[in-house]
């Protein structure tokens, strides 16, 4: 790259650094380094200053969300932005540790062409990103509030959830409103059991009692409000990413946008084993439906760190650990992995084969895996159903002779006599 720019970025301000082709000198170039306010009219007259020196090329290191105004606002003005893996132009060890620098450091890398930049979705996805990831994290400070109550009808010594499955269904929620009604009988909040609760009011009677006081209900009931007021703002999110799942343009088979079919990848991708209706719009929103991104499964697999690195060293191959990816992607895969390995489909069949041998984390990466490169091929060809191969898949792979050879030698071995005769 000839003209090239890259900005170290801080909170308050960035420090750029600008390389380009000496104005006399042939093989020489020119470098200048200044400091810039990360304001909007600060990063949009750099843009122009940019632009006007025939910048082709900008890089910067992902630093926390510091970097968004410095990226978007450069793309608008026409320039080719690039994020880029901190951790993977760290500076060399001995030098000084200086902004100017490191700056400088990293536009060298670019004029040389060894830095490869960061995935980096287009608005529409980017927004869809902000929904699920909020969504994620007022579903999992609902779980917190909900242990939280359970925690004060310990303290209280009610044993509700020893005896309900879940003390925030219908019966259980209306045991607890009971008692921080003030209804200290026992007995009358486990008459409000219902449904499969009903044959169990001796036992939820012994497990009311204990020292409820006023002081547990004036507790359980500022939680209550707040479960039911996230529950509420769920909801809410969970229709907005309904409605921005509605407008995301979608490519189709020739690679041109198509809006509206975000509900039909979505409904797609509902059909792999184990993957729900939130799992697929977050795997939606974090990979994107454009899956040109990715020229290979294996790309996807890589980028996700859903495939363990091979450590040779020696003449020995090692495996060492997948590394850290994108953390909203992996819990959600992970979470379909666990349920797929319930299930008996080709998933959960897989599940079974490596658990065995390799241990439960290795096996459910393994399924995390496949689960991956089936949804590559779901949104890259919108054309392709997903036909689940089947929980007896591995077994119509094998030979009956050859399997039958092992075993009767394995027998023989034992010192058995063995005689096979056709079934009936």
């Amino acid at each position: 790259m000839e003209r090239v720019a890259a900005i170290d970025i801080a909170k308050a301000s960035g420090m750029v650094c600008m390389r380009l082709p000496h104005a006399s000198r042939a093989g020489r170039r020119t470098q200048e380094v200044w400091n810039v306010s990360a304001t909007t009219n600060g990063i949009l007259e750099l843009g122009d200053r940019l632009v006007c020196q025939g910048v082709t090329r900008v890089v910067m290191e992902a630093t926390g969300a510091y970097w968004k105004p410095f990226f978007f606002l450069l793309e608008v003005r026409g320039l080719e932005c690039w994020l880029v893996n901190a951790r993977e132009v760290k500076n060399v060890p001995g030098r000084p540790k200086t902004d100017k620098l490191d700056a400088v450091w990293l536009a060298k890398l670019t004029e040389r062409g060894m830095l490869r930049p960061s995935f980096v979705p287009p608005k529409p996805v980017r927004q869809l990103r902000d929904l699920t990831r909020m969504r994620t994290v007022l579903i999992r400070e609902q779980a917190r509030h909900k242990q939280r109550v359970e925690k004060i009808l310990e303290d209280a010594q009610i044993k509700l959830s020893s005896v309900a499955t879940d003390i925030f269904g219908v019966s259980g929620r209306a045991m607890i409103e009971a008692l921080i009604a003030g209804q200290r009988d026992p007995r009358a909040p486990a008459e409000l059991a219902r449904g499969n609760m009903v044959v169990k009011k001796a036992t939820l009677a012994e497990a009311l009692t204990g020292q409820f006081e006023d002081h547990h209900g004036f507790l359980c009931r500022t939680l209550l409000d707040t479960i039911d007021y996230l529950a509420g703002q769920i909801e809410s999110l969970t229709a907005r990413t309904a409605a921005a799942l509605r407008e995301l343009p979608c490519p189709d088979a020739d690679g041109n946008p198509r809006p509206g079919s975000g509900p039909d990848l979505v409904a797609k991708l509902v059909s792999i084993s184990g993957v729900g209706t939130r799992t697929a719009q977050v795997l939606l929103a974090e990979l994107g439906p454009d899956m040109r991104v990715f020229p290979t499964p294996d790309h996807l697999v890589s980028w996700a760190k859903f495939a363990p690195r091979t450590i040779q060293s020696g003449g020995k191959n090692t495996s060492g650990p997948t590394g850290k990816g994108n953390p909203w992607l992996k819990n959600a895969v992970g979470e379909a992995a666990l349920s797929a390995s319930r299930s008996r489909t080709f998933l959960g069949a897989r599940y079974k084969r490596i658990v065995k041998r390799r241990g439960r984390k290795r096996a459910l990466v393994a399924v995390g895996h496949s689960l991956l490169v089936i949804v590559w091929h779901l949104l890259n060809d919108p054309e392709t159903p997903y036909t689940d191969l089947g929980a007896d898949y591995h077994q119509h792979l094998i030979d009956p002779d050859r399997r039958t050879r092992d075993l009767v030698r394995q027998l023989k071995a034992l010192g058995h006599d063995v005689t096979l005769a056709p079934a009936a």
